[in-house]
């Protein structure tokens, strides 16, 4: 990347994935021109954020307990710490954080009728996340209990063609200070 050559760097749940946010977040700073902003949303906490708690609470006691994630660990929730989130930027040089919260009620599953926007919203769960990756090598029946389990849980939320389900992120800024 050219050093100095953008006006801001955006991104939407993407920078919770990198190996090194401190090095990635420098690096991109780099490229940034002085007084420039870095812009982005990541997901709060997973306790936070009912798309993942609810399936994920559904199936204790059908799949044996997961071990729960390193937090700082690349993934979906490793920004999930306001405090980690100021320190990385401020480490990599970066200014004038802010971090505000967002809460939203997220479309979740899609369909033409009620059933069917749940079932597109567990079969999206049992395939993507970490539900997902507990079921591999899972028999058929505790498959079928665990799909039985998150579509119960996601029928006491609202929507009528989606299901809409509490989400939680950080909207965070930043600037490149001035030379």
């Amino acid at each position: 990347m050219p050093e100095g050559a953008f006006d801001i760097l955006f991104s939407r749940f993407g920078v919770m994935f990198f190996d090194d946010p401190t090095g990635a977040f420098a690096h991109m700073r780099r490229a940034l021109k002085p007084g420039a902003r870095v812009a982005f949303v990541c997901w709060r906490s997973m306790a936070e954020n009912d798309w993942v708690r609810l399936p994920m609470g559904a199936i204790k006691g059908i799949l044996p307990p997961m071990t729960p994630p390193d937090p700082e660990a690349p993934g979906p929730f490793s920004f999930g710490d306001q405090g980690r989130v100021a320190r990385v930027l401020t480490v990599a040089g970066f200014t004038d954080v802010a971090i505000a919260p967002f809460d939203a009620s997220i479309p979740f599953g899609k369909g033409e009728t009620r059933d069917a926007a749940l079932d597109d919203a567990v079969k999206m769960t049992l395939e993507v996340g970490p539900l997902s990756r507990a079921l591999v090598n899972q028999p058929d029946d505790i498959r079928a209990r665990a799909s039985a389990a998150v579509r119960a849980a996601f029928a006491g939320c609202p929507g009528e063609r989606s299901v809409m389900i509490d989400g939680a992120a950080w909207i965070v800024t930043a600037r490149n200070p001035a030379s």
